[in-house]
């Protein structure tokens, strides 16, 4: 009955697999709707209590995929701590906190009510790809956030130097810069701080120059990485037993 089972849920592939998946697409979908329904000013009381009761279907159904899909897992902790079953588990749990009336705090986690959005990456081959990809390069990933850090860094200790004399306001400290260097490097640039000074402008000059490779050298690996994963895919549908986990 287990392997019976994991065949519908796991395996997209079979005609149940895939009515499955289109199920629980098509209720993550109706359940988002009316989550954003009910954000609308001056709902009619009847239509609130509608929401309210789908809400509860849709909470319940949910419920049940999450602990079918940790009964059918073969390795049932690895399932409940993967990316996948964390998103699960918090597309449901502010549901339930939210019944204890006495801990109004926890008001706050019914905003995870969004990762029920999230429970669509499972069903989305690209996104599926793309997890692939990060997988590959992420080794390159953290070294590149770490080398923009640092670059974060520099940058705002730079601006600081030319332009705390000459605008104490806005470069008030190094930490205050940093929002400049943020904004600089990342070639948003908004306006609201810019330098005034000759040096400040000359740095601003090379800042922005280096902005356009931290901008450009991420996605080279992320396209790099995605054509590689594709091929990774291909190899999956040839052969399910090398198949990601």
């Amino acid at each position: 009955m287990r392997d019976h089972l994991r065949e519908i849920v796991e395996d997209n592939t079979t005609r149940r697999g895939m009515l499955f998946d289109y199920v629980v697409q098509i209720l993550i979908f109706l359940s988002l709707l009316s989550y954003a329904v009910e954000t609308l000013p001056q709902i009619p009381p009847s239509l609130k209590l509608v929401l309210h009761y789908s809400e509860v279907v849709f909470i319940v159904l949910f419920t049940f995929e999450y602990l079918l899909r940790i009964y059918v897992a073969n390795n049932r902790w690895a399932y409940i701590f993967s990316f996948y079953g964390v998103i699960d588990l918090l597309a449901v749990l502010p549901f339930y906190l939210g019944g204890f009336k006495n801990l109004t705090g926890l008001r706050a986690f019914r905003v995870f009510r969004i990762f029920g959005a999230l429970k669509l990456v499972r069903y989305n081959k690209a996104i599926h790809r793309f997890k692939i990809a990060t997988g590959l390069v992420k080794e390159e990933i953290f070294l590149f956030l770490l080398v923009t850090a640092i670059f974060i860094f520099l940058s705002s200790v730079g601006i600081y130097y030319f332009e705390h004399e000459a605008q104490p306001d806005a470069f008030a400290s190094i930490f205050h810069s940093a929002w400049w260097a943020v904004v600089t490097l990342t070639t948003v640039g908004y306006g609201d701080i810019y330098p005034i000074t000759l040096g400040g402008k000359m740095f601003t000059f090379v800042i922005l120059i280096i902005g356009v490779a931290i901008v450009t050298v991420p996605a080279g690996l992320v396209a790099t990485a995605l054509s590689r994963a594709r091929e990774i895919e291909m190899q999956e549908k040839h052969d399910p037993s090398k198949k990601q986990q």
